[in-house]
């Protein structure tokens, strides 16, 4: 009972967050598969005042994520959502280098942002690591390397995760097989009842399809229990520029004027410009999800062996995650 009660106050304080408009969401990667760094990510962003955290669905990164709570000193207030995917989406995708025709020039490593390629006799990538960014895909001239998904089956994925305590699933839907969608979102809210996240961009379908979609998935869900998760161009957000943000404005913009049933966070090329133009556009979003900007933004302490033990170097790292976070919360 008093589990039930904890769970029950939670969500709604996730709910309040979202209502205020100052929820800011640490995007640690659907594929990131790296334990460590994700303790490190949490600890960082966590003390920077960041709430809600966005988690590859494996047990051992929830276990990961809940080792950087502790260590912050923070036990209430926070909030882990874990992403699963479709047969398709970026996001659950991992690169894979063809050996016979890679000629070892190490473009794929000098482009990776996420340190997956490594060089050992030859030039692997390092699975737990790779984030489906295809950086790698598009910088190599041979054209070595191809993406496969990892499918996921979510009656196996799900039960273990939802028994650690999560407080949000978010769906990554983006694909055109209409039925695999809807059957996998049946799936999801079979599972779990609490806050889920509809995570969609316009790579696939036009606008109207993509309203189409999410009233359709909004149909069997109770107002504002529901995060739409306007993407821009997914895991494209290490530069602080206003084109970078463009198209996650615009997204959101779309899902606002529909004037759905549910919350609005903006994802996918986000960064320190991303609420400055979204207010110029008069769009108001009830989140602000940032991935590849926010871990880039810290990358220099990620490195560090000493991160943990060494004060000076964690503060720094929490200053320097501070002001990303205060666009948010301070707006």
């Amino acid at each position: 009972m008093i589990m039930m009660k904890k769970v029950e106050r939670d969500r709604k304080m996730l709910k309040d967050l979202l209502d205020a408009k100052k929820c800011f969401k640490l995007v640690c990667g659907a594929g990131n598969e790296d334990a460590l760094e994700v303790e490190k990510l949490v600890t960082i962003y966590s003390l920077a005042g960041c709430q809600f955290f966005d988690l590859c669905a494996k047990p051992e990164i929830v276990d990961a994520a809940k080792r950087g709570l502790e260590r912050a000193g923070i036990k209430e207030n926070r909030y882990i959502c874990i992403s699963v995917g479709i047969d398709g989406d970026p996001h659950i995708t991992k690169a894979l280098i063809d050996q016979e025709k890679c000629v070892k020039c190490g473009k794929c490593k000098v482009t990776c942002p996420h340190d997956a390629i490594i060089e050992l006799d030859k030039y692997k990538v390092k699975k737990s690591r790779c984030i489906g960014c295809m950086q790698c895909v598009n910088n190599c001239p041979k054209k070595a390397i191809q993406m496969y998904s990892q499918i996921q089956d979510y009656k196996e994925v799900l039960p273990p995760l939802i028994k650690k305590g999560i407080d949000c699933i978010e769906f990554h839907a983006i694909s055109t097989d209409e039925i695999d969608v809807m059957d996998k979102w049946a799936q999801i809210n079979e599972y779990f009842d609490g806050m889920l996240c509809i995570s969609l961009d316009r790579s696939e379908l036009g606008d109207k399809k993509l309203k189409q979609r999410v009233w359709k998935m909004l149909e069997c869900r109770k107002p504002y229990t529901t995060i739409i998760q306007a993407d821009g161009i997914a895991m494209s957000g290490s530069n602080d520029e206003y084109g970078t943000t463009l198209q996650a404005v615009a997204t959101a913009q779309l899902f606002q004027n529909a004037d759905m049933p549910a919350y609005i966070m903006m994802s996918g090329g986000t960064n320190k410009k991303s609420i400055e133009l979204a207010k110029q556009c008069d769009v108001h979003p009830h989140c602000l999800a940032v991935g590849s900007f926010a871990r880039k933004t810290v990358k220099e302490f990620l490195l560090a062996n000493d991160l943990f033990t060494n004060k000076e170097k964690l503060q720094q790292a929490v200053n320097t995650a501070k002001s990303l976070v205060d666009i948010v919360i301070n707006r």
